[in-house]
């Protein structure tokens, strides 16, 4: 499952963060921020507007990111 397709205020786990070209620097950065496999994640909400952006919550951070930009984050159920 995408990041983008969770349900607000569910948890999941990051499996890993898609690059979509070479040296991809969108997912370089979703990484840095700290997508990396095994970090819990939350949607903690959606904008009004389409849906865009979403607040995603990882660690004590959030974060607003696109939905373009959470659907290269695939996450699977909580341990």
């Amino acid at each position: 499952m995408r990041l983008s397709e969770l349900d607000q205020g569910l948890s999941a786990v990051v499996q890993e963060v898609e690059d979509l070209t070479e040296k991809d620097p969108i997912s370089r950065r979703l990484r840095d921020y700290g997508f990396v496999s095994g970090e819990p994640v939350r949607l903690v909400g959606r904008g009004p507007i389409g849906a865009d952006p979403l607040l995603v919550q990882v660690g004590y951070t959030r974060f607003a990111l696109r939905r373009n930009e959470a659907a290269r984050i695939i996450v699977g159920e909580p341990a």
